[in-house]
């Protein structure tokens, strides 16, 4: 699918679902990494990321375009575009459009492999709740969140790579 293509989708979408024409531009972004789309509020464009369409199929690409018009339609009538605003969220209902997008098949090996793991453990002497932690806690200062005894050191663990 190129853009031209994409351009046609969103409009017959938009008087699908909305009723209403898109009468701005839809194009495909390749520099988007971290979410679907995007309404841009000054040209009114709608941007979407090409990998939805690639990796997860037209039914992805189908629930991020009628997102992306929802913010779209709203902040062209002067309503709530937003996504904590009830005017949007009532919109996605009626238009059976996603409140997000869905991870990418891609991303979701590195999203997990890219957290850091701990490299202390606190405990508290009080009812024992565990802390990890990546950075040293300043056990004078902080207390526990639970109960408000006093932490202590429980393990270090050696980061990979230093001695």
């Amino acid at each position: 699918m190129d853009n031209k293509e994409l351009q046609g989708l969103v409009e017959k979408i938009s008087m699908e679902y909305f009723h209403k024409p898109f009468r701005h531009a839809a194009s495909f972004n390749p520099r988007l990494r971290t979410t679907g789309g995007r309404y841009l509020l000054k040209s009114h464009n709608i941007e979407i990321n090409k990998k939805y369409l690639e990796e997860l199929g037209e039914k992805e690409l189908i629930g991020i375009i009628k997102h992306e018009l929802c913010h779209y339609h709203l902040h062209l009538e002067g309503k709530g575009y937003r996504h904590r605003d009830a005017d949007f969220k009532q919109l996605l209902k009626e238009t059976d459009a996603p409140r997000y997008c869905a991870v990418l098949p891609s991303k979701a090996a590195s999203r997990m492999s890219s957290r850091p793991s701990p490299r202390y453990e606190y405990v508290c002497t009080e009812c024992g709740i565990l802390y990890k932690r990546q950075r040293k806690v300043n056990t004078n200062r902080y207390v526990c969140g639970r109960c408000g005894g006093k932490l202590v050191l429980h393990k270090t663990y050696a980061e990979p790579g230093r001695k």
